[in-house]
């Protein structure tokens, strides 16, 4: 903490602490010392991360973590959070799939795709949700925005240089502006992107005597994004204010794909290259309406909140195969259109009593429709297969929560309820192909036991449920060779997990264990057609898995240096009779994040991060290992400039095996991570102080895609 006194005179110290010992009771309204001690300045430094019982809260905009030019991009550089390999899937260590909020609002990976990192201010990881959030989803990830407390208007604009394998540009506008009791914000951004992937995959079907294997050595995309969002937010007073908001990414990518393939079935032996040629148009919207009042008569707040989002996507391929070095052929033409549009809205209620007890209750509904129109034409055979599946989805839910303290000791009963209504058909049938209508009760509870003033225990036990996102339930298939197909599963059921964890926490360190059981977890299998000869790679649900996880949550601050330390030991079983059972072993994952404080403003972050070799009953992962480096400094206090090396040893590379209904799989992913940007932002404006004393608001549709 640094403390300033403005003082003119150095003798008026020796004269104050004179006075201190010979006339400390006489003291009169016109001392002049009085006077000159009228201004006290103290500035404190914001910490970049916060462990409170190993959920990790990150500063954003204070951080060289600001100039990272995507949200998606941005979140991988966090603890315990791991992104996949096409970054449509966001995981938690120890937890799953997460659920996602923005502000009061559930949301999902198109609106982190629509998300300026410049308009995040924070970033909460919270491991043990309480019932205000959906049932679905054992973690949260609380991304909270911007809101101004100076009046005025500021814009910045950044340019982001991203170095991969190709040149990546983005470029963007913010711009906020703020009078008394309204703000108005805007964003614009402009990505024109190169990504690359390449991967590989050997199997073996023994039953059918088939050897095969293929490498997508090259896929190239050339990608145009569109990403736009604006908000107006009106506090009407202290305790209530309203707001809309609307964000939105447009994006088109043709791609081409080039596989070699080989192939031996018996004595027959094919070596196959396909070429596909594929476009794809995404477009995005989201758009919220929020209204939090303070209703007196009962002293109770109330928020209440209405979303509606919009996905549409429409992919088109033509596929063309060259079989042992003669002609390429026309394979398969297909063109698959799928859109989902999702309307919520919810109420939460909350009254605090004169005991500190706090009652939250509330409900939400939940109403989604999608639609898959499906055509292929075969070559080979000259048939066209077409058909539309249309996809109906209602959730209504209600929950209470009942949180104080007795004793000292804290506690948190919570309950919700959900019930959900599901049907799918094709167009031309008589009855529902899916039909599901069934009430799930979700009860969680915590314990929080102070030791003293530095050391707490907490318990705590929940029940959570996570369904599959819209898109998976969807009908659809991807053509990868004439052997190899990706595939949708309209059948996908919902997991269900049970856990129970304890934590103990000494100042900003924790060490937590967690026992889990999920029911119907998904995960990638095989099925082959004989027939055909055709293999399917599609999602279904397994038998069961279960773990421990015991994790370490360590910051540190030293001089200049700032350190945040996780460290997670992880002894994770999957189960499932179609696939071949190994040995389940322990495994870690680490990551840290340092950041150095240099002189004339400079700040140095490192980070690193990995898994060590994973082996979960199924699955058999290898290990792999990122390490991110940057330099920020800010000139003239409205220009910044970033420098990003990220996955300097290029080392990201996932491998996966596993054995299921008798076929064996091994795959090899490489991303294209290794990178080095150049960003830079320049800000303008007029901020003064605000007249309006603004209150914080609480710091308290991951399908939709």
């Amino acid at each position: 903490m640094k403390i300033s006194l403005r003082i003119q005179n150095a003798k008026i110290i020796i004269c104050l602490i004179n006075s201190g010992f010979c006339y400390g009771q006489n003291t009169t309204a016109n001392d002049s010392i009085s006077n000159k001690l009228s201004e006290v300045v103290v500035t404190k430094e914001k910490k970049i991360f916060t462990n409170k019982n190993g959920n990790i809260k990150v500063d954003i905009a204070n951080s060289i973590l600001n100039a990272t030019p995507n949200t998606i991009d941005l979140l991988s550089k966090l603890p315990n959070i791991t992104i996949s390999a096409d970054k449509e899937n966001i995981t938690v260590i120890g937890k799953g799939n997460p659920l996602i909020y923005i502000d009061n609002q559930k949301v999902g990976m198109n609106d982190l795709n629509a998300l300026s990192v410049d308009d995040i201010k924070t970033i909460e990881i919270i491991n043990n949700p309480s019932s205000k959030y959906e049932a679905e989803g054992r973690a949260v990830i609380l991304i909270t925005r911007k809101f101004s407390k100076k009046e005025g208007s500021k814009t910045t604009l950044s340019e982001v240089a991203s170095f991969k394998k190709e040149f990546n540009n983005y470029l963007g506008i913010n711009s906020s502006f703020k009078k008394n009791k309204f703000e108005w914000k805007a964003n614009l951004n402009y990505n024109k992107l190169s990504p690359w992937e390449s991967h590989r995959i050997d199997y073996q079907i023994p039953d059918a005597g088939i050897i095969s294997n293929y490498d997508v050595a090259t896929a190239n995309t050339k990608r145009k994004q569109f990403i736009f969002g604006g908000g107006l937010f009106y506090k009407i007073n202290e305790e209530d204010y309203f707001s809309i908001s609307m964000n939105s990414k447009l994006q088109s990518e043709p791609f081409d794909i080039n596989t070699t393939t080989y192939n031996k079935n018996g004595d027959v032996e094919n070596n196959v290259v396909t070429y596909s040629d594929n476009k794809s148009q995404k477009n995005f919207i989201n758009s919220f309406v929020n209204y939090s009042k303070k209703i007196k008569s009962i002293d109770t707040q109330l928020f209440t909140g209405l979303q509606y989002s919009n996905f549409d996507q429409d992919s088109k391929s033509l596929a063309q195969n060259n079989f042992n070095d003669t002609q390429f052929e026309l394979a398969q033409n297909s063109d698959q259109k799928f859109n989902v549009a999702v309307f919520s809205g919810r109420a939460d209620l909350e009254k605090k009593f004169k005991n500190e007890m706090k009652l939250e209750y509330g409900g939400l509904y939940l109403s989604a429709k999608a639609k898959t129109d499906f055509e292929i034409l075969n070559y080979e055979t000259n048939n066209t297969i077409s058909s539309i599946y249309n996809f109906k989805e209602k959730n209504s839910a209600g929950y209470a929560q009942l949180s104080g303290s007795l004793k000292k000791i804290g506690y948190s009963i919570g309950l919700r309820v959900e019930n959900t209504n599901i049907n799918g058909e094709f167009k031309n049938d008589k009855a529902p192909l899916i039909s599901k209508n069934y009430t799930d009760f979700f009860p969680k509870a915590q314990l929080d036991i102070p030791i003293d003033s530095t050391k707490s225990i907490t318990v705590n036990y929940s029940k959570s449920i996570s369904r599959p996102n819209y898109s998976s339930t969807s009908q659809g298939a991807t053509y990868i060779n004439p052997y190899y197909l990706y595939s949708r599963n309209i059948y996908l059921n919902p997991t269900i997990n049970n856990q129970i964890s304890s934590s103990f926490q000494y100042h900003d360190k924790s060490v937590k264990i967690t026992y889990y059981r999920n029911t119907d977890p998904v995960y990638s299998s095989f099925t082959f057609d004989n027939q055909n000869t055709i293999l399917t790679f599609k999602e279904i649900n397994f038998e069961k898995e279960t773990g421990f996880n015991l994790e370490f949550t360590l910051p540190f601050t030293y001089k200049i240096w700032t350190s945040t330390n996780s460290l997670n030991c992880i002894l994770n079983k999957i189960e499932d009779d179609s696939a071949e059972f190994i040995t389940s072993k322990p495994y870690l994952y680490y990551y840290s994040s340092n950041e150095f404080k240099l002189p004339k403003g400079y700040s140095f972050v490192l980070t690193a991060y990995g898994l060590t070799d994973q082996k979960e009953g199924v699955f058999e992962r290898k290990a792999w290992f990122v390490m991110n480096l940057g330099i920020s400094k800010s000139f003239f206090t409205n220009w910044n400039c970033t420098l990003s090396h990220n996955d300097v040893f290029r080392s990201t590379i996932y491998k996966e095996s596993f054995t299921i209904n008798n076929i064996s799989s091994t795959a090899r992913y490489l991303v294209d991570a290794h990178e080095f940007s150049i960003a830079l932002k320049y800000s303008f404006g007029k901020i003064k102080p605000s007249e309006f004393k603004e209150k914080n608001i609480d710091d308290n549709l991951n399908r939709v895609k």
